[in-house]
């Protein structure tokens, strides 16, 4: 099946305050954020792949393994604001879609990112994955939940399980959601100007400010796992999963 337009975009932060210069730790030999770039080029999804950032570091190891890299201000506050300042300095059709890759996951399968631009629907705003939960991650906060409709609309993202199950036989199953998005670019570019909203800032998840701007979310089932590193001690993990994959 023949991909729409899209351009991928990886957002890198050094000044992570878990973990500063986290896209710059070496995995398997490699900085972290050129993993992800190679995965991006595997998918063949991509017209073009950019990396994001607002830290020079980063732009000059970024042009060492072969990747575009755009300045962005300190001041962004989110990835989505970093990719949605990035874009104004880029060349990209008005129809190619813009896909948000976390420059902190090395190990992202191909695969969920073909999938991600292949199953795009262009009657919603913004696409993401989510994948069934896994009953030892019901508890971390780190892992993002997700309700949606049967229509595959996004009712709420949490870091709580949800729903609640008030029946010992809970009749609706339990996702996890992936850190990917697709964007129409008028859905980035309006999401990026809109202030941080009291959802957001509550659970400290921006993909709630779209939700709570009436934006419409396509959640994509899939089976594709990915490991985020968010601290030092998730590098083994990330690791690997790299060699599993």
């Amino acid at each position: 099946m023949r991909l729409p337009p899209a351009i991928a975009l990886i957002p890198a932060r050094f000044a992570s305050s878990r973990f500063p210069g986290k896209p710059l730790t070496p995995l398997l030999g490699k900085p972290m954020l050129q993993h992800v770039f190679e995965r991006c080029q595997e998918s063949g999804a991509f017209s073009a792949v950019y990396v994001a950032t607002e830290d020079e570091r980063i732009v000059c190891a970024a042009k060492h393994f072969g990747a575009k890299a755009i300045l962005t201000s300190p001041d962004c506050r989110t990835g989505t604001e970093r990719i949605a300042q990035a874009l104004s300095s880029i060349p990209c059709p008005k129809e190619a879609l813009v896909v948000n890759v976390q420059g902190d996951e090395p190990a992202v399968p191909p695969g969920a990112l073909r999938q991600l631009v292949q199953l795009f629907d262009p009657s919603f705003e913004f696409a993401t994955l989510v994948r069934p939960l896994q009953p030892e991650e019901a508890s971390n906060p780190n892992v993002v939940k997700v309700a949606f409709s049967p229509q595959g609309r996004a009712l709420y993202f949490s870091r709580s399980l949800i729903p609640f199950a008030r029946s010992p036989l809970p009749l609706y199953p339990y996702w996890a959601h992936m850190g990917l998005y697709a964007y129409c670019q008028t859905a980035l570019l309006r999401m990026a100007q809109h202030p941080p909203t009291p959802l957001e800032q509550t659970e400290m998840l921006e993909q709630l400010r779209a939700l709570e701007m009436g934006m419409s979310c396509l959640c994509l089932p899939c089976h594709y796992v990915s490991v985020s590193v968010d601290t030092p001690e998730d590098v083994l993990p990330a690791e690997t999963a790299l060699k599993n994959l």
